[in-house]
């Protein structure tokens, strides 16, 4: 069964790190199904039957974007919003995503070390997902660990782009078993 990657990035065009990782999901068409939100809904007008079908249909999930103030980019929320809906992703009925897995890759513009209590952002990553662990919670998914590279925005260098590209794969599937 192929990894379903939700990537969601409002400019992957000018991206320096999600393209890089878009670039190398794409030698793996055998593994990985590339789903992106915003080529897909520049009208934002989301097509919930059409999405829920293609999550229903996938066992293991990676949500891939830019961390946007701290948060996910606009669309992804959205999505988020209209797809795991009532009486299909939770309450009565509310069935259809139990069990699957979901893991979170994110470029962060910023250094990592101020993603720390005494950092200028003052929280961690941990704390800056809370909102997708405790989703997945309500749906009875499973939320895997995370994947992030730090100085995405512009300190990285074309080294550490490769490397987290290589990484990035790495990670995907060694998320498979967990």
């Amino acid at each position: 069964m192929r990894t379903l990657i939700i990537l969601a990035h409002p400019d992957i065009k000018n991206s320096i790190v999600n393209k890089r990782w878009k670039q190398e999901l794409e030698k793996y068409p055998e593994e990985f199904i590339i789903h992106e939100l915003y080529e897909e809904y520049p009208d934002w007008n989301i097509e919930v039957e059409k999405e829920q079908q293609l999550l229903e249909r996938s066992d293991h999930i990676v949500i891939q974007f830019p961390v946007y103030w701290y948060s996910y980019p606009p669309l992804l929320k959205k999505w988020m919003d209209d797809v795991f809906a009532y009486g299909w992703a939770y309450g009565r009925n509310g069935n259809k995503l139990v069990g699957k897995k979901f893991g979170l890759a994110m470029s962060i513009g910023d250094k990592e070390e101020n993603y720390a209590p005494s950092g200028s952002v003052g929280f961690s990553v941990d704390e800056i997902i809370i909102p997708f662990k405790a989703a997945t919670a309500h749906i009875g998914a499973i939320a895997l660990s995370y994947f992030t590279v730090f100085r995405a925005s512009f300190q990285i260098s074309g080294d550490e782009v490769e490397q987290s590209a290589r990484d990035y794969i790495r990670y995907i599937l060694s998320t498979k078993s967990e």
